[in-house]
């Protein structure tokens, strides 16, 4: 009988404790990409040794910061079926409940980050959570007049959004690009894939990391071709140009990097590649 892996991973920023937990992943296909020729995008997937069709890893983040327990999205819960929705065995694996988690920063409000903020009944998962978010993403979602004049396929997302986000209505902060939460973490706009799509900056001491969030879904092609998006980017031009100038700022500055569709355990650098770019994963550490 097969097992699944843990989908536990648990890494340090200076004293920051960050641990990245699997909540599943999917068969994606070609189909999802925009900007890139089908036949060059399964070439690129061959050629980094990845099978067919591609594949998109869900993850979500722990941060432990002193006693306080924060996450950094919370994954699909129930929404893609019980293939999914790993997050949650996996904080009670650490011995973290629901009410244990202080704060959620959310990168954006798709279904596979956002779904986890609610219970089976609708209500807040995380009884004592605090949300944070940028100003940009609650101002698309949750505006009326923009839900209303979507494409009847986009619909479902912004109910989604709303619904998700709606418990939380009265502990819900909202933030501009370079604001700071608290110590040690900032928001970085990344815009794109959605108006308010973000990254958290975490830092310690000398250290630091760019938990990216959507930047990449599909790392064996989209690295070494950042011209290749997804058809769910809500601007795709403007999420491109935030890939390459978020390969080039972790290229250069030679930042550490985390994605929420990285290969798991999803920690690692972005090195130069010719024209394009390359994941360099952490060397293992015991």
């Amino acid at each position: 009988m097969a097992h699944r892996n843990a989908g536990i991973h648990r890494t340090f920023v200076g004293d920051i404790a960050i641990t990245a937990l699997n909540d599943g992943m999917f068969d994606a296909g070609t189909g999802v990409l925009v900007g890139i020729d089908p036949q060059e995008a399964e070439r690129l997937e061959v050629a980094a040794f990845r099978k067919l069709p591609p594949r998109i890893t869900i993850s979500a983040f722990l941060l432990e910061i002193g006693d306080k327990k924060i996450l950094i999205d919370t994954g699909s819960a129930k929404a893609f079926g019980p293939a999914h929705g790993f997050m949650r065995p996996a904080l009670a694996t650490l011995g973290v409940q629901s009410a244990d988690i202080s704060t959620v920063l959310v990168t954006h409000a798709h279904i596979d980050h956002v779904s986890g903020l609610l219970d089976d009944a609708g209500g807040a998962y995380f009884p004592n959570a605090e949300v944070v978010i940028n100003e940009a993403e609650t101002n698309f979602w949750l505006n009326p007049d923009i839900a209303a004049a979507a494409p009847d396929a986009a619909k479902s997302s912004f109910a989604l959004a709303a619904n998700c986000l709606a418990p939380y209505k009265d502990r819900t902060r909202t933030l501009k690009h370079g604001a700071t939460v608290m110590p040690g973490v900032m928001l970085q706009h990344l815009p794109g894939h959605t108006p308010g799509h973000s990254g958290w900056i975490i830092a310690s001491g000398d250290d630091s990391l760019l938990v990216w969030g959507d930047v990449v879904h599909l790392p064996g092609i989209q690295f070494a071709n950042p011209e290749a998006g997804m058809a769910f980017d809500t601007d795709a031009d403007q999420a491109r140009a935030s890939r390459r100038k978020t390969f080039d700022m972790a290229a250069t500055d030679r930042l550490r990097v985390a994605g929420m569709h990285l290969d798991f355990p999803c920690f690692g650098h972005v090195a130069k590649a010719g024209e394009g770019y390359a994941f360099v994963p952490d060397v293992w550490v015991a």
